[in-house]
């Protein structure tokens, strides 16, 4: 009896031992991403630099004591809205001087003319010799030019009249006010009073290499409009989105780059003057193509693959071609289609036939 109980037991041993063995291994938890339809663009970047369209260095063109200020330093001015005042009071009192000078010789003149008419008559009477009507016309003459220098010089002090006030060239942003009312500035100051920068709309001056070059010239001289990005230093945020507006004429011959002109509207100021920006140019828009997210690919010295869960819950190596890529997002040229699903996170402890359990991702595409 002892035998045969022996023999029982080592015989249910050996059953549940085949079970276990039986028993497949626990699926893996994965984090899983479908491959989808949508669009991805070509972009070109360049580190470039804000460059305001227009800066002015205000400057005095007459000398004389500054009175008043009608700005904020960063005040936005419009073109034309009044920006300093200059004594005016000595540039004033030449015009009232030359203005008299004017009036004086005007009636000089008015009186050499009636001589002139007076003399033509007794001329014509033998009452008087013609040298002394030759003498009257040449008096005439020259009291005209005396009226003619006259008159320029009431133009011109009315002109420093005008210049005692100072109007903005440009619509822009004043910035840190260089001189003070009170003091007295000078027409040949090496330095201004105030400088102007236009920074609506602003632009991006950047560079692409040469190599570059060719795509975006053919579609720059066929018409079209390439929009450009504006991104900070470490490509995590956008801060605007414009245009090219035009191009350089030359190749750095130094460094092989060609700059660019990129317009943006900075209606929400977030563009500074003298700031660096990466600009991303959108040179081409692939719509209708594979994209996967990037994560989800694979690299070894040799190929690209991915983790292709199959409709069994086990994964595959699936070789893949990568087209583009931006920011998140991968194209797949081949070895996917729309809709296969493959392992993102969680790869570390797969191989050919492992079984998976996967939770879902953000799809990748639009």
């Amino acid at each position: 009896m002892g035998a045969l109980a022996f023999w029982w037991h080592a015989r249910d041993a050996r059953a549940a031992a085949a079970k276990v063995a039986a028993k497949p291994p626990p699926a893996v938890p994965v984090v899983a991403a479908q491959a989808m339809t949508g669009n991805i663009g070509v972009y070109i970047t360049g580190l470039g630099a804000i460059t305001p369209i227009s800066t002015v260095t205000i400057r005095s063109r007459v000398d004389g004591q500054l009175m008043s200020v009608h700005f904020k330093e960063g005040d936005l001015v419009k073109l034309g809205e009044p920006l300093i005042d200059i004594d005016p009071r000595p540039y004033q009192a030449v015009v009232d001087q030359v203005q008299g000078q004017l009036v004086r010789d005007q009636a000089l003149l008015a009186n050499a003319r009636v001589d002139v008419t007076r003399y033509q008559t007794l001329l014509a009477q033998n009452a008087v010799p013609e040298q002394q009507l030759a003498t009257q016309i040449a008096l005439v003459t020259q009291y005209e030019g005396t009226v003619a220098n006259d008159q320029g010089l009431l133009d011109a002090a009315k002109l420093n009249v005008v210049y005692c006030s100072i109007a903005s060239p440009i619509a822009g942003a004043v910035g840190l006010r260089l001189v003070d009312p009170g003091n007295i500035v000078h027409a040949s100051d090496a330095t201004g009073m105030i400088v102007i920068a236009q920074i609506q709309p602003i632009s991006v001056i950047f560079t692409i290499s040469e190599d570059q070059m060719p795509a975006v010239l053919k579609k720059i001289y066929a018409g079209q409009k390439l929009p450009v990005e504006a991104w900070d230093r470490q490509l995590k945020n956008k801060l605007a989105t414009g245009a090219i507006s035009t191009i350089d004429n030359v190749v750095d011959p130094t460094t092989g780059t060609l700059k660019l002109r990129a317009l943006f509207d900075n209606e929400n100021r977030t563009l500074f003057p003298g700031q660096f920006v990466n600009a991303r140019l959108l040179q081409q828009e692939k719509t209708g193509v594979t994209l996967l997210a990037s994560a989800a690919i694979q690299r070894n010295t040799n190929d690209t693959y991915v983790y292709m869960i199959q409709p069994n819950g086990t994964v595959t190596v699936r070789q893949v071609k990568i087209g583009t890529t931006e920011g998140d997002q991968s194209e797949i040229t081949s070895g996917l289609k729309p809709g296969d699903r493959v392992v993102m996170t969680g790869v570390d402890k797969l191989q050919e036939g492992t079984r998976v359990a996967p939770a879902a991702a953000p799809a990748t595409g639009q």
